[in-house]
């Protein structure tokens, strides 16, 4: 039920009025509506307040009355009561809130404009649209790439033409970072002292880079051609990585294919962790290979491709695996691939710390990991807007805190996928939960060498 402030005001002063406190102490207004909106009264800041040191009514006067801010009744009325007393507000606090007046910064002062000063709140509405505010950069332009330094790139795939079942993951790079408006520089509660965006690491935006709808093959080697281009750039001088770490927000999950085929130039062979409800290695001759070889690269096939291709290693691993699959076949076809497979239910026997240890004890902890995490991993109640819902899967804290558990591992990339803005919730649940699996994905990397780049302590400080 929603009240209108006249309303709401109403009721609170019968309320009150209703029932007597002990000691016959009554909060009310002092002074009327009469007196507020009277012909000679109109200018609110005329209006004296009895009892109180400050000559003019707020706003908040106005609206709420005397018994809402008047830290006097408000007290003896406590005591009355054998409540708690309110906390005091500091005076400069007290007449801020008692005052409508307000000096406004010169007309030239932009630093609240320009993001240098966080005097007011916003700063989630302003700037260009990139995930978490990160700067944007220019990551394809070949001149660039010796002076356009950064650590960390996050790109998006606008691709949803390997999906089977609903589109819409094409809209997920916006959608995602529309959902990581509120991820900005602050201390994790989990890790003492950790902030990803205020770390050694630089980390840009690269945006979309344009990926064509109308023929897979072409848009594939886009996504491919645009990490290639990222993965060219130097690092920072404080980090000694062959080249930055990418991020990719499909987009369905086709795109991890091109993605992995990019980090596997400058990594090495790469282990993946497949956060999933489907196996997504199926034999291509049962899903859709069989149709046409066109078909064959699909967001159900591309780890299958990945490990013809030689760029995986055979330690990877599937968790929260829970969707049907044709036959055993598909079973001896996926442990050909490399890969090992923690099913749904499993947490409810091992937990999420039964679940962490055997990631780690299947992939190692100097293999160079790529994350992968299909949003349908997490059960349709928290990410609905899956292009492929399957129902039992993993809450998003269950997710969020075995991403946690992997601390220490080698991460190269990662993505978050299958997000398609068309079937979220007006609460953009699915886009929420998605860009805070990418802030922890992105985290892991930061933290992997955030020792290394900590400046020693001074002895003066012990």
């Amino acid at each position: 039920m929603i009240f209108s402030v006249p309303v709401f005001i109403s009721l609170y002063l019968s309320l009150t009025q209703a029932h007597v406190l002990p000691e016959q102490v009554i909060l009310k207004c002092e002074t009327s509506d009469s007196q507020l909106y009277s012909q000679e009264s109109r200018d609110p800041m005329s209006i004296s307040r009895t009892g109180n040191d400050v000559s003019q009514v707020s706003f908040l006067d106005r609206y709420f009355g005397q018994s809402f801010l008047d830290m006097g009744s408000m007290t003896v009325a406590t005591k009355a009561t054998n409540k708690k007393a309110p906390l005091p507000l500091s005076n400069s606090l007290h007449s801020l809130m008692m005052n409508d007046d307000y000096e406004y910064p010169d007309k030239d002062d932009l630093r609240d404009i320009n993001g240098t000063s966080t005097l007011y709140r916003g700063g989630e509405f302003g700037g260009i649209n990139t995930f978490a505010h990160v700067p944007y950069a220019n990551c394809y332009d070949p001149e660039l790439f010796d002076k356009e330094t950064f650590d960390i790139a996050i790109v998006g795939a606008p691709f949803d033409s390997g999906v089977s079942y609903r589109p819409g993951a094409r809209f997920g790079p916006s959608g995602i970072r529309m959902g990581s408006r509120r991820l900005a520089p602050a201390y994790s509660v989990y890790r003492k002292g950790f902030d990803p965006y205020s770390n050694w690491a630089k980390i840009v935006d690269c945006g979309d880079p344009p990926v064509t709808p109308l023929d897979n093959r072409i848009a594939l080697d886009q996504i491919y051609r645009a990490n290639r281009a990222i993965g060219q750039h130097r690092t920072t001088k404080s980090n000694k990585s062959k080249a930055p770490k990418i991020f990719t927000l499909g987009g369905d999950h086709t795109i991890t294919l091109p993605a992995i085929k990019a980090a596997f130039e400058n990594f090495g062979p790469i282990t993946v962790i497949h956060f999933d409800s489907h196996l997504d290695t199926w034999n291509p001759y049962y899903f859709g290979g069989n149709v046409t070889d066109y078909q064959s690269v699909n967001h159900g096939t591309y780890l299958h491709w990945a490990h013809e291709k030689g760029l995986l290693t055979n330690s990877s691993i599937h968790a929260a695996i829970r969707g049907p699959y044709p036959g055993p076949r598909d079973v001896k076809h996926d442990i050909d691939c490399g890969f090992d497979r923690i099913l749904a239910r499993d947490i409810d026997t091992i937990g999420t710390k039964g679940v962490i240890e055997r990631i780690r004890k299947r992939v190692g902890e100097n293999s160079a990991v790529y994350i992968t995490v299909d949003v349908d991993s997490m059960d349709p109640a928290n990410t609905p807007a899956s292009g492929t819902v399957e129902p039992g899967g993993w809450t998003s804290r269950e997710l969020l805190t075995i991403l946690d558990g992997l601390e220490g591992l080698n991460i190269v990339g990662g993505d978050v996928v299958e997000v398609s803005p068309p079937f979220d919730t007006v609460a953009e649940l699915t886009s929420i939960t998605a860009a805070q699996v990418a802030d922890s994905i992105i985290s892991l990397m930061i933290l992997k060498d955030e020792d290394a780049h900590k400046e020693p302590e001074d002895e003066d400080d012990n």
